[in-house]
């Protein structure tokens, strides 16, 4: 997926877990659920204890929130 997390920066491709993770922690500054949810799925996927879809669909949905998301 792409997103775009500022006017002044590029948009950015979304390959995996640890690049959702770098984006929610780096920038999502705003502590919402939306974004609470996502942290621990990718956090569970990282451990082996969940699988990456589970993560993509908790991602996507901060990234709607908080009006990044360019295309899925």
């Amino acid at each position: 997926m792409v997103v775009k997390v500022s006017r002044h920066r590029s948009e950015r491709i979304v390959f995996d877990v640890n690049d959702a993770a770098a984006i929610l922690l780096r920038d999502l500054s705003r502590r919402t659920e939306k974004r609470k949810i996502p942290m621990d799925a990718c956090r569970q996927v990282l451990r082996g204890e969940a699988h990456p879809p589970t993560a993509r669909r908790a991602f996507v949905a901060a990234a709607l929130e908080a009006k990044i998301l360019r295309s899925d």
